[in-house]
């Protein structure tokens, strides 16, 4: 008998068999059942990786000597403390977190802290920023271990100070900040490819983003969110008509200086720089409503033009942007009448804009109008600032949320383009080669 009828017949051979076949059945049984429990209780990719920390409540308690700022928090976690003046700001800087805060959380302060905001900074970044009421010192900082059932606490501790002692802390905060690397926003990636298309190039520009949320509807419809949905569906029709280069100077909920806008638009080597917004203002009694087109000028072309001009260069101040010093403006005849040429074709674009929006939706009284917006700074690319409509007026609010109304505006955007463009497009076109 050879060995392989040895371990056929053998009895612990026999027994060893069995329970190999039980055990495979047993292994198919599990595996069936954890597909079925994976089928009936799926995962989300997002359940799958370490979550983020949350924040998940906060109060103010003082008076004007003395002030206490309180984070709840699902894990400890302590932010980057740094101050900003002009005006006077206490920025908190953590990993990205998510707010699970209170509708109205930040509308109202107390003591030393006027009102404060919160929301995403950088990509990977959160930000929360305390307008103060004047220069302050930080007296403790501490972070309280979860207990019971209480959670995580962040604790923030604010005296009264004064202008010397603050900038001194601001300095202070700058020199540790300079010491780490600088943070990005994960975008400057998309300029370096080599320029090999000769189409127009646009810079769409969605107004806001992140911690700043810019204007609020009546209905709670958020201007940051409905001026990236729009620019979006602006960037896809323009794009399907194949004449044209698109780039978004942001394409998620992200936060971004407005000299980085012009920034981004001029290292691209735009050929025209359209800023999408829907602002809220009130003049008197009687809301504004309708699209609205702006060109910059040194000075505002009317009250409203010079109000919404004011609101749109807070951006930087609400995010806790440190401001610096605009430039001096260079004497230099070739740069003067570049800015003047630039001027004139944003004018062009503009009025060429406004005749197609009249035609396709409802526009605001004189709607080309002008004033300092900061956004449109840019020497060398022709801009514009357009109101698709404002979020202070129930009638435009709903317009922004409708599908086929931002259809309509987004066509009537296309047709100007095109039509400011025919020329070159022309030239393109019977150019050899």
């Amino acid at each position: 008998m050879n060995t392989a009828d040895i371990s056929c017949t053998h009895p612990m051979a026999k027994q060893a068999s069995y329970f190999a076949r039980i055990a495979g059945v047993l292994a198919r049984i599990l595996a069936a059942t954890a597909l079925l429990f994976a089928l009936a209780y799926p995962v989300s990719a997002q359940e799958t990786v370490t979550s983020k920390g949350q924040i998940l409540g906060a109060r103010i308690a003082g008076d004007d000597v003395r002030t206490r700022f309180v984070l709840d928090l699902s894990s400890e976690m302590t932010p980057v403390v740094s101050g900003l003046a002009d005006p006077y700001r206490l920025i908190l800087d953590f990993s990205e977190v998510e707010f699970k805060l209170e509708g109205d959380a930040g509308n109202s302060g107390r003591g030393l802290v006027s009102n404060w905001r919160y929301g995403v900074f950088l990509a990977g970044k959160s930000r929360i920023v305390l307008d103060l009421t004047g220069p302050v010192s930080v007296d403790k900082m501490f972070v309280l271990p979860a207990v019971d059932n209480q959670p995580v606490r962040f604790v923030l501790d604010l005296v009264k100070s004064n202008p010397a002692e603050y900038s001194e802390f601001v300095e202070k905060a700058r020199e540790a900040s300079r010491s780490k690397t600088a943070a990005t926003n994960g975008k400057a990636d998309r300029l370096t490819d080599a320029k090999t298309d000769d189409r127009p190039l646009i810079v769409l520009d969605p107004g806001h983003g992140g911690i700043d949320s810019g204007a609020v509807g009546i209905k709670g419809t958020l201007e940051k969110a409905v001026v990236l949905d729009f620019s979006s569906l602006l960037k896809r029709k323009l794009e399907e008509t194949g004449q044209f280069q698109i780039k978004l100077t942001r394409e998620d909920d992200t936060f971004i200086a407005l000299r980085d806008r012009v920034r981004f638009a001029h290292d691209a080597e735009a050929d025209l720089f359209v800023s999408i917004h829907a602002d809220s203002v009130r003049r008197g009694r009687k809301l504004v409503r309708g699209a609205t087109v702006y060109t910059l000028s040194e000075n505002a072309s009317d009250d409203l033009a010079a109000e919404l001009a004011e609101s749109e260069n807070m951006s930087d101040i609400i995010a806790g942007v440190e401001l610096h010093d605009e430039p001096e403006e260079v004497t230099n005849i070739l740069l003067d009448l570049a800015r003047r040429e630039t001027r004139n074709f944003s004018v062009l674009f503009a009025r060429t804009l406004v005749e197609e929006l009249k035609s396709a939706v409802r526009v605001i009284k004189n709607p080309h109008r002008s004033a300092g917006f900061k956004v449109l700074k840019a020497h060398d690319i022709p801009s514009a600032l357009v109101e698709l409509g404002y979020l202070s007026n129930e009638h435009d609010e709903k317009l922004l949320r409708s599908e086929e109304w931002r259809e309509r505006m987004a066509d009537a955007m296309v047709a100007a383009i095109e039509t400011y463009f025919r020329p070159q497009l022309a030239q393109q076109a019977s150019s050899p080669g």
